[in-house]
């Protein structure tokens, strides 16, 4: 326990401390991108003085080289210089090609009023003319860096919940694992002692159909524990018939369900092979057919049938039950997730790992309506 909530505290602290310096980042970021945007317009202010030097200096032999050399060295923030009239005079880091097209330049230039507010350049009051720019391409690419940012510490978190959300998974498993074998290993000793008092009993000349009953029984006992011994384990896979394995789960359950539920078995053919391991595919079976007779409350109709395609073996267990809705077809699978008052949740999800897991199959719910019935469809491959 000490443990667990140490790791939780640790979990919390890292991102915690993640977000802290994410947020310092992105502040800085924008800080940096105003002040960035400031300095590119003081330049642009700079400019505009250089300019207006230019226009308003009436004396033909005047050393025009400081405002030229400052016009000139604007050679990454794109502006055009218009009169007062609209009407486009000058332009500076725009495509050469393209501003050959009017359009293109009018383009740019309303762009550039809607970025930045216009800087006046006139010379006593006359002669004004307006400089409007937009950002330079550093500073755009600045504007995506917070973005970029964003994704990366959105990844990150991603990656530690699936780093986390997996240790979790396995533990689960692992502790389902532990229960079953410890389960099994309990469940052996009872055993023994049974079959030896069977012996007795037989020796007593008692009744051999109550012997044979005791014996069914304890079978069913060894059934379930060597069951619960293989899970956390890769069980053997042999060639078998999996219609004489599904009928074998099926009759077991309807002679002892009530009589009220109807059940019925089909198959397209008396011989379907495929890879399985008898006892836990048969605990596959016998959990869908419980949870159908639970569904019906002990009365309804509980259909199985098996049908032999080209390449799959397919089986469907449907009942008139209560149903579920269809949020529920996947969380029905989680280990814990039960709508059963009594339930652990254990059944389907150890049926979708023996499918998925050990028989490489499919197993799902192939509809279900409120009301009316559920559907539960197996695919397994055959050989």
């Amino acid at each position: 326990m000490k443990i667990f909530s140490n790791t939780l505290l640790f979990k919390r602290i890292t991102i915690f401390v993640s977000l802290i310096i994410v947020s310092l980042i992105l502040w800085n970021t924008y800080t940096f991108f105003q002040k960035f945007k400031h300095e590119e317009r003081i330049k642009m202010e700079i400019l505009a003085t250089a300019q207006k030097e230019i226009a308003s200096d009436t004396n033909l032999d005047a050393n025009v080289d400081l405002p030229l050399k400052i016009i000139e060295n604007n050679s990454n923030i794109p502006m055009i210089l218009v009169n007062d009239q609209g009407a486009i005079e000058y332009f500076q880091n725009l495509d050469s090609v393209k501003a050959l097209k009017t359009s293109y330049l009018e383009k740019q230039l309303l762009e550039m009023k809607a970025e930045n507010e216009p800087i006046e350049v006139s010379y006593k009051g006359k002669n004004k003319q307006f400089i409007y720019y937009r950002n330079s391409d550093l500073l755009n690419r600045l504007t995506y860096y917070p973005i970029a940012l964003i994704l990366i510490l959105v990844l990150f978190l991603s990656v530690i919940y699936m780093f986390y959300n997996s240790n979790k998974v396995a533990e689960t498993n692992k502790l389902w694992t532990g229960m079953a074998k410890e389960t099994a290993h309990q469940i052996g000793t009872p055993l023994s002692s049974l079959l030896g008092w069977i012996a007795i009993l037989k020796m007593e000349k008692v009744d051999d159909k109550y012997v044979d009953e005791i014996e069914k029984d304890v079978s069913r006992l060894n059934t379930i524990a060597n069951r619960f011994s293989k899970i956390g384990s890769t069980p053997e896979l042999k060639k078998e018939n999996v219609v004489a394995i599904t009928k074998q789960a099926f009759d077991y359950l309807e002679s002892r369900s009530s009589k009220q539920i109807s059940f019925s078995f089909i198959t397209t053919d008396d011989e379907i092979y495929t890879n399985l391991n008898t006892e836990l595919f048969g605990w596959v079976v016998e959990n869908l057919i419980k949870n159908a007779i639970d569904a019906m409350l002990g009365k309804g109709e509980l259909k199985l049938n098996i049908e032999n395609t080209s390449r799959k073996v397919k089986i469907t267990i449907s009942d008139t039950g209560k149903g579920m809705p269809k949020k529920l077809f996947k969380q029905i699978f989680k280990p814990g997730f039960t709508t059963k008052k009594r339930g652990w949740g254990l059944g389907l999800s150890l049926s979708k790992r023996i499918v998925s897991d050990y028989h490489k199959g499919k197993i799902f719910v192939q509809k279900s309506e409120i009301g009316k019935g559920t559907t539960f469809e197996i695919l397994l491959d055959k050989v």
